[in-house]
């Protein structure tokens, strides 16, 4: 579940960036617009080279051991008081909502605490944090916007990604059906349960068509390649892409302005 209440911090002069696996491998230019973000608000970005995977995959399949030793790695990788930034609302809830429950009665459990503590999903830290101010230097296009589950219930950031849209003077934002509705991918869900989550996205996809829009941006990189994986493979005219890239490609030589 989301925070009852949250407690922002005050901005920073640095934060530690955790990039995750999808975009390490598949999307880093979200990975790199993030930073570009971050550092145009006047922040200095901390990317610990050891850092691997948050554990998710291996947690939400019921191999909580190996979820812990891998967890564990991570959990030396931000000595310092800094927030940690997480550009997914999947990643990001794992380490904030279930790191304390993955070390509880373990000699972890205290740091695991604290680390889950510091973390922040990146739109709503350049939101509610930055208060960043987007100024738009793109073309009038129509988006729809998707926020994952993860995002949505246990990051409690639905309301993010549209706030962040909403200053882009360009951007037509138009709203699908059920947008609560999950995109069927669930991590290791698309691959155990593969027809659930075909009927799944299928239905996802059609109501991002019929919103009228041929383009949709997202808050989570699973999300993401689901979606557009699933249009793409059945001709579908709809094309996605994360939504720091999109703010970063429509905002890019602005130099902002800090609050």
């Amino acid at each position: 579940m989301s925070d009852p209440i949250k407690v922002y911090p005050s901005r920073p002069q640095k934060v530690y960036y955790f990039g995750t696996c999808l975009v390490d491998m598949f999307y880093p230019d979200a990975g790199i617009a993030g930073v570009e973000l971050l550092e145009r608000e006047g922040i200095e970005v901390i990317f610990p080279q050891g850092q691997t995977c948050c554990g998710q995959p291996a947690y939400t399949s019921g191999y909580h051991d190996e979820a812990r030793s891998v967890a564990q790695a991570q959990l030396d990788l931000f000595p310092e008081d800094w927030p940690i930034v997480v550009p997914s609302g999947s990643c990001g809830g794992m380490m904030r909502k279930h790191y304390p429950a993955l070390f509880k009665d373990t000699p972890q459990a205290t740091q695991a605490a604290e680390i889950a503590g510091r973390v922040w999903e990146l739109t709503d830290f350049l939101l509610n944090v930055c208060h960043i101010k987007l100024e738009d230097l793109g073309e009038p296009v129509t988006v729809a916007m998707h926020t994952s589950c993860s995002a949505r219930r246990e990051m409690g950031v639905a309301e993010v990604g549209p706030a962040l849209l909403g200053q882009l003077k360009n951007v037509n934002l138009v709203e699908q059906i059920r947008p609560e509705e999950c995109c069927g991918f669930g991590g290791t869900f698309a691959v155990r349960h593969p027809e659930i989550s075909a009927a799944m996205v299928s239905e996802k996809v059609d109501t991002l068509v019929d919103a009228g829009t041929k383009e949709f941006v997202t808050t989570d990189c699973g999300c993401l390649m689901n979606i557009a994986g699933y249009a793409e493979k059945n001709d579908k005219p709809l094309q996605g892409q994360h939504i720091i890239s999109f703010l970063w490609e429509r905002t890019r030589g602005n130099q902002g302005g800090q609050s």
